[in-house]
Parts: C-alpha cells; structure tokens; sequence
C-alpha cells in the first residue's frame, strides 16, 4: 500500500512578513515544540492521494489572483498561545472559492469557520502566553502584508515537507502535478 501523508495549503506571504513572523515564532514557541515555520493556514489536511487534482485546482486560482493585501489585525489569545488575526476580504474569498472545490475532501477542522491567522506560540503554558499576549498588545498597531501565492506542503507527523510555491498571476498551464510548479 502506498502511504499518501496530507497536504497542506498555506498562503505564501512576502519574504519581509515571514521573516518577522517566523523570528517571532522561533522566539516564543516552547523549546523543541516548533518543527514548521510561520505560516497562514488555509487547509490543514487535504488528500495526498488527490495531489494531480488539488495541484490542477491550486494552480488554476492561484493564476486568476494579484497578490492581495492582508491586514495584520492584532494579536489574539489562543489559551496556550498567540496569534495574530489577519484580515483580508480577497483572501476570504480565495479560501471560500477552494473550499468549494475541494468540498468532498475537508476535514471537520477544514469544514468549519476560516479565522486567518498567523500563530507564533502554541503549547505553552497559560501564563505565559497571557503575558505574551499583553507585551504584544502593548505597542500593536495595524499594519499590511501580502499573500503572493500559495504554498503546498505534505504533513510528515510532525514536520512539513515544502512542494510547491505558486504565484499568483503565474497563469502557466495546470500541468499534473505539483512538482512541477517549483521546477522540482
């Protein structure tokens, strides 16, 4: 039998956002606990053995999209952890056109309300995510930045696995699998 892991799809941010997102997150994250970089969830799990089919989906939106301006909105308390809430009507309007697409095929996690946001700390204590949250919060202000594309990543237990970044305007034809979107 041939294991097919999950994919995930992730919005590929620009390489200043993810840079400070991702210097954030190796700060805070507990020790040992932070095997992925930062990243904009947009699917937690989609069928591995449907990679050709996702890849031809993936594509074909990711080529009918500008890069789209996303609203840092703040940080928000998840109980062991932060995150910063995102805000973005056209990104909301990618992940609804997808999740249409890919509707026989999504998790309940995938299934229920998209909430855009970017997580630096998860699995801490409460206490120190608390405070976390209130040093954060204290110079905060709103602040944009871009979605270039897509990225797709296959979930190892644990760790990801990059496969694809796909921009957005890159309206080369769909072609079979992902692979070929990042030349590999």
């Amino acid at each position: 039998m041939i294991d097919h892991p999950p994919l995930i799809v992730t919005a590929a941010l620009d390489e200043g956002a993810f840079a400070w997102f991702d210097d954030l997150r190796r700060a805070h994250f507990p020790k040992g606990r932070n095997q992925v970089p930062a990243h904009l969830t947009l699917f937690h799990a989609l069928p591995g053995a449907e990679e050709t089919a996702v890849a031809e989906v993936l594509k074909a939106a990711a080529g009918r999209r500008a890069p789209m301006r996303l609203e840092v909105r703040g940080p928000w308390f998840l109980g062991r952890g932060v995150a910063y809430r995102i805000a973005s009507p056209e990104l909301e309007d990618l992940r609804a056109e997808l999740a249409a697409a890919f509707s026989g095929w999504l998790t309940p996690q995938d299934r229920a309300p998209f909430r855009p946001h970017i997580t630096i700390q998860n699995k801490a204590e409460p206490d120190a995510a608390r405070a976390l949250l209130e040093d954060l919060q204290q110079a905060f202000e709103p602040f944009d930045i871009w979605a270039e594309g897509l990225e797709v990543w296959r979930y190892l237990g644990g760790p990801w696995s990059p496969i694809a970044r796909l921009a957005f305007g890159d309206a080369s034809p769909a072609g079979s699998g992902l692979g070929e979107a990042d030349g590999s």
